[in-house]
């Protein structure tokens, strides 16, 4: 691949990402959207073990979707948790992932800590995350947070955060939302194919690239705010997000490379 290329693809995946800290906060909520990347919930639940008092909620969301699948398979191949493959099969992916936090990370000692675990089945998609977190807070009369920890596979990361400030759009004070997708994917060239290049990350719980091409393709457009996007002018799932001309210049070249599958 030219080096261009490469360039192109991990500059829109870093913009993608949104990663506002490089470790986990303090906040009053986290939330963590399911999804085939073990290692965002992974990153949140050992994080959470040795540290209970860093949020007084968590939430963890996710129902059933088109990329329910994939984790289901990311289970069934890791070696850890491949034992789960039956038990989890047509669960939602909050239940699949907070069975993971029971019988691995000690969810009763986190809860008894003073953390309060909820699981929210519901959601299918980035702005439903958002909708559904907010419902299921409210009914579980939870008081509004002040501040907000998204945590979502890096793909979705910056949609998701969108969606999020579109969700608390007609509340006077909204949670004061931040981002940590736990790593920002990057490749590079070796031996004339693309590996991943994330210090500290098993590539074997990663995207396969061409998977992972498609997920940034199809992830500006949904980002842009015209008749096609999600944005205000468009369909209105998310606040307007500003994708820098170098961020449109780069997915163009990268559309023009890589033949659209999604």
């Amino acid at each position: 691949m030219e080096l261009d290329t490469l360039a192109d693809l991990n500059l829109v995946s870093n913009f993608l990402a949104f990663q506002n800290y490089d470790s986990i906060q303090p906040v009053d909520c986290i939330v963590l959207c399911g999804s085939s990347i073990l290692h965002c919930a992974e990153t949140i639940f050992s994080t959470l073990r040795s540290a209970p008092a860093l949020t007084s909620t968590l939430v963890i969301c996710g129902g059933i979707g088109h990329s329910t699948p994939f984790l289901y398979a990311a289970i069934a191949k890791n070696s850890r948790y491949a034992d789960l493959r039956n038990l989890i099969e047509g669960l939602p992916e909050s239940s699949v992932l907070d069975i993971i936090l029971e019988r691995d990370y000690g969810k009763a000692a986190i809860e008894e800590s003073g953390c309060r675990i909820v699981v929210e089945t519901k959601s299918t998609n980035c702005g439903a995350n958002a909708i559904e977190t907010r419902k299921i807070l409210e009914s579980l009369n939870i008081p509004m947070p002040k501040s907000m920890l998204i945590v979502q596979d890096p793909t979705m990361s910056l949609r998701t955060h969108a969606s999020f400030q579109k969700s608390y759009a007609d509340v006077p004070n909204p949670p004061r939302f931040s981002t940590f997708p736990t790593f920002v994917p990057n490749l590079r060239e070796e031996g004339g194919e693309l590996v991943w290049d994330i210090p500290g990350v098993n590539p074997a719980g990663l995207w396969d690239v061409e998977r992972f091409v498609d997920l940034v393709l199809g992830e500006v457009p949904r980002l842009r705010d015209n008749d096609e996007g999600y944005g205000p002018r468009g369909k209105g799932f998310v606040v307007h997000v500003d994708v820098p001309d170098e961020i449109e210049e780069a997915w163009r070249r990268l559309s023009n490379r890589f033949e659209r599958r999604r």
